[in-house]
This record gives C-alpha cells, structure tokens and sequence, in this order.
C-alpha cells in the first residue's frame, strides 16, 4: 500500500521593531514542529538575531520551546525558524456508530479537566450556550456532536484575515460573524467544552493549496485547528472544513492560544512599534 506523505519545508520569520535601543529582552519561541504518529520533523533548526545562547525544553503542554535572552543594546529582534517535515493525509475518522458514548466521555472528565474548562477566549454566552444544547440534544453520540458544532461554526462565522487581532476571544468573532483560524478555532473549543467534550487549540502552519506544486515556495501561514476526544482524539480543521491531513503541520496543543503563542518576551526599553511575521512554505515532496 502506497500512501501519500507529503514533505513540506517551512521558514516562520518573526520578531518585533522598537522605539528605540532595547537593553534587554527575555523570549519564548514555540516555532519547532512536533514528532508525532502523523508527522516527522527531518529537520528544525531556530536563530535569532542579535545572535544569542539558545536552549529548548518541552513545556507543560508538550510543545517545544526555544528560549534565549539578549542583553546587548538592539532596535530590532527577527527569530527565523526553518524546518522540513513529513505529513501523512487524514487518518480515518471515528465512524459515528463507533464514538465512545456521552457517559464514557463523561467518566473520562477528571483525566482531561484542564481541557473542559472555559479559558479567557474561549468562555460562551448564554445565546451560544443555548445553540450547544440544542446541536448535542439533536445527536446521539460525541462524535456527531462535535462534527456538527464544527459544520456550525463554519458556516456561521466567515474567515476574513485581518478582521480580528491577537486579543480577540470567541464571543467577538460570534458578535460580528467573521475572524480569523485563530478565532474560528476558540469559538470551536469553546463550545465543544460547553457539551462537556475535552478540546484543545492547536497551533501550526497550513499549506494553502490542496494541489501543491512540487518546488514552488508560497505564502503559507500560521493557523490553527481543534482536537476532541470522544473515546480517542479526532483532529479537525472548522476553517476550512477538513480533516488534518498532509498540508497541516503541528507545532504545539493547548487550552487556547496563549498556551502556544509563536513569539512572546519582555524586555526593558522602549515601545514596541509593530510586530512582523512571515511564513513561506515549500512542497519537497
């Protein structure tokens, strides 16, 4: 049997300008893809500019992290991360007559607590806490459940880059109809947790084209999915309407974005004016 990996190089470039020279700064980068059952990293590496000491470590949540500080006088900080990746296509999905039950799930509550509370972005209003009930009262088992909460999302909330920003939570993407991967995947995890699902916000990059040119460089980006658990962990994509397959690489799992931010520090000196990202992705393969 032949199956159809693909193998994608990705470069994440980010980093911030400031007012003026900066004495010194702490940083976090979660920019290195995972090794896991659907995808291998071949390759990864992470530099920064200024030039500084580097060290990694996974945190809590599993994702790796790059952490370094720079203490000579900058203006500017870039961090470019590089990495070459093999991506297997969907695996199969749990047939609907094969989900765990609704009182499986829910004697699994205490061992994915921290994945069924509301966070920050992800918390719901009364409106959408009563369309949750009404989508699990409609479906017999977890799996069509959550598969509808992800057909309802999408088809309720437009993507449309640029209409959110970083700040932005799932109730304002819900009030104003449109957001980004990043809300449209808050809004998902939200309410699969309000049904009493595990959810967790995952973060990494999307190749745009399902029919990729082997060789040519594109715009890619930064995106992000959701996973649930009903009996096992569904990975699925409410932005575009897919299963995680081969034009999805992971980089980190969480409770919600601040869980796996791409690019986050402190730092002693002025302003920030602006942060910067650019992310070009490659089919090798």
């Amino acid at each position: 049997m032949t199956i159809d990996s693909w193998r994608l190089k990705v470069q994440h470039r980010s980093g911030f300008e400031y007012a003026g020279p900066v004495s010194s700064s702490y940083n976090e980068a979660r920019m290195w893809p995972r090794n896991e059952a659907r995808q291998a990293v071949l390759d990864a590496k992470v530099d920064v500019w200024p030039p500084a000491r580097t060290y990694q470590y996974e945190d809590y949540w599993g994702t790796v992290v790059t952490a370094f500080d720079v203490h000579a006088a900058h203006e500017s900080l870039t961090v470019t991360a590089s990495s070459t990746v093999e991506t297997l296509p969907p695996g199969d999905q749990i047939p609907a007559g094969d989900s765990a039950s609704w009182d499986d799930v829910a004697r699994h509550a205490d061992r994915w607590y921290e994945l069924i509370l509301p966070t920050r972005r992800t918390g719901l209003d009364g409106e959408l806490g009563a369309v949750v009930a009404d989508l699990r009262g409609r479906h017999a088992t977890p799996q069509e459940a959550a598969m509808a909460v992800c057909d309802f999302v999408r088809a309720e909330v437009a993507y449309v880059p640029g209409s959110t920003g970083v700040q932005s939570d799932a109730l304002h993407a819900w009030a104003q109809r449109s957001g980004v991967c990043q809300d449209i995947s808050h809004l998902a995890v939200g309410m699969l947790r309000q049904m009493g699902l595990p959810a967790r916000y995952v973060s990494g990059y999307l190749h745009p084209k399902p029919g990729a040119a082997i060789g040519e460089s594109v715009v890619g980006q930064s995106h992000a999915w959701v996973e649930w658990w009903a009996g096992r962990w569904t990975s699925y994509d409410p932005t575009n309407g897919v299963p995680v397959g081969e034009r999805h690489v992971v980089v980190g799992r969480g409770r919600e974005y601040d869980d796996v931010p791409p690019l986050k520090g402190i730092y002693s000196g002025p302003r920030s004016t602006g942060q910067g990202v650019e992310v070009t992705i490659t089919r090798l393969r």
